[in-house]
């Protein structure tokens, strides 16, 4: 007689590893279990409930049952380019909520309730409250001069040859060994942050700094802890480069700072906190709209997770 297994529950961001790299292997789902094929036959298990952001590289191949048990998980997958510097597509982790969607709208298309959000961000980032009496556009304008300030700071403490940002997004080999441990260690924040992001129930393309972009939003919040986190892992590993793979120290560096900072436990409530400096609270359904036939269960992830 067989058992019914219970239904799958998503685990919270703040409780699960940060983000992991699959190079040159398919992913299936075998006895019921996430794994990776290497060329050898060789089966490597991966806890992908416990996963936030899975970062496919090139050589790798997802079956349909893994992209569906790691959406049914709310487990995001992403596929990036060599090196994980180029994120090419991504694998929604959940449903978005419709409330915090237009929320969230609403916050992003009122100018003012805009660059309220905008300064939380702003104060977030750098530890003070921003000048009084400034638009987005001159707000964008000091944080542009302190972050080439902190470039160079970083530069000068970890001994690296600095020339500014600059990177061709169709020849990235041709950056400088800083440009491109900065690309690697960005894309390994952007993919933590997107998974953050949906799992909140937020839509990443509605940005308040950043527009016009898939994943607009996500450069928002990533922004706030990139100097804080990442950034000066890429320094120091572009310091010390001798040789050998510097995309993996990289990719090793960011995966010990997201636990050392404790960042999947900050992320979402920083989110709400930074929204809710709009001063609104998330519209109400409309009187006549129609609810669930079925109301969901209540599940154990976070809002923005499928139950």
């Amino acid at each position: 007689m067989s058992t019914l297994l219970p239904p799958l529950r998503p685990i919270p961001i703040r409780e699960r590893i940060s983000v992991i790299f699959i190079e040159y292997g398919e992913i299936d789902v075998l006895d019921g279990a996430f794994v990776v094929i290497d060329a050898g036959g060789v089966r490597t298990h991966i806890p992908v409930g416990g996963v936030a952001c899975i970062m496919l590289e090139p050589g790798t191949r997802v079956s349909h049952r893994a992209a569906a048990l790691a959406a049914r998980v709310g487990t995001l997958l992403v596929w990036v380019g060599e090196a994980g510097v180029r994120l090419y597509a991504s694998g929604q982790p959940g449903g978005a909520r419709s409330d915090r969607l237009l929320y969230q709208a609403k916050l992003a298309l009122d100018e003012g309730l805009r660059l309220k959000v905008v300064r939380k961000m702003y104060a977030l980032r750098f530890g003070e409250e921003p000048p009084a009496h400034r638009s987005v556009d001159q707000l964008r304008g000091i944080e542009g001069a302190r972050v080439r300030r902190t470039y160079q700071l970083l530069a000068r403490q970890y001994k690296v040859e600095w020339k500014g940002r600059d990177y061709d997004a169709e020849d990235w080999d041709s950056a400088d060994i800083a440009n491109r441990c900065l690309s690697a260690a960005t894309a390994c924040l952007y993919g933590v942050t997107e998974a953050a992001v949906l799992a909140a129930g937020y839509a990443p393309a509605v940005g308040f700094i950043h527009t016009g972009k898939p994943l607009s939003f996500v450069y928002d919040i990533a922004d706030v802890y990139k100097f804080e986190t990442v950034v000066p892992i890429a320094f120091k590993v572009a310091g010390a480069h001798t040789g050998g793979n510097f995309e993996r120290a990289v990719r090793l560096g960011c995966r010990d700072v997201f636990r050392q900072t404790k960042l999947l436990d900050r992320i979402i409530p920083d989110i709400e906190d930074i929204l809710a400096a709009g001063e609104i609270s998330p519209p109400s359904p409309a009187a006549d709209a129609v609810g669930p036939a079925l109301p969901h269960p209540q599940g154990t992830g976070d809002a923005g997770h499928r139950s």
